[in-house]
């Protein structure tokens, strides 16, 4: 299998809007807060953690084979080195394997966690770099997304990316949507993916630390 969790851990991929940046234990506090909120955990049906629990979340995204995440970033807030990269972050977007003997199918998972960010095309621009991601350097051609049948918004984007309706679960209330990129697809809705750069994380993160103005005294 593919370790798919070790590739990414010193990408940051750039966009027009936002920054994806590896999960790391700084990001946790910030991740830690917004997985507080009752109505985060009703949308991601996810079950509330302690910090040490999120910690050790953190870890497991980072050392586990099938899964790979990205926080995001607000990419004007981040091009400022005097804010803190915690406060730039506004979601994540995960891809993770479900199927060990197809590893060209993945699931993906993404958050917009702070209310301001959202309905502004984040989601749309995360989910093209993040397919392109995954198609470019984890091999992934089928895509699958699990979604609220409350989340309207949503399902309407990912139908944009060609995803058509594989089953819904009314006892979970969601609706399994799915797609196979192929080569007419893939230059349709992607195009030659220079949309987005790719570059070393530590090295722009410790770039942007050194660049940070002395404080005068």
């Amino acid at each position: 299998m593919l370790l798919i969790m070790k590739i990414n851990e010193d990408t940051l991929l750039e966009g027009q809007k936002v920054v994806l940046v590896p999960y790391n234990a700084d990001h946790v506090p910030r991740y830690h807060e917004w997985m507080s909120s009752p109505d985060l955990q009703k949308l991601t049906a996810s079950e509330p953690l302690t910090l040490e629990q999120e910690y050790e979340m953190q870890r497991s995204w980072r050392e586990d084979d099938d899964k790979c995440t990205f926080i995001i970033l607000d990419k004007q807030k981040w091009a400022d080195p005097s804010i803190p990269e915690e406060q730039c972050m506004v979601g994540d977007v995960n891809i993770f394997l479900t199927d060990p003997s197809d590893p060209s199918l993945a699931e993906l998972e993404i958050m917009i966690a702070v209310p301001y960010y959202r309905g502004k095309g984040l989601g749309k621009e995360v989910t093209r770099m993040m397919m392109c991601y995954g198609i470019s350097k984890l091999g992934i051609r089928k895509f699958e997304v699990k979604i609220g049948l409350d989340n309207k918004i949503s399902i309407a984007m990912f139908k944009k990316f060609h995803f058509r309706e594989l089953s819904i679960s009314e006892v979970f209330r969601e609706v399994t949507l799915g797609v196979t990129v192929n080569e007419a697809l893939q230059k349709v809705v992607f195009g030659n993916m220079d949309f987005m750069q790719q570059r070393e994380y530590g090295k722009a993160r410790d770039f942007r630390q050194a660049t940070i103005p002395p404080i005068s005294l």
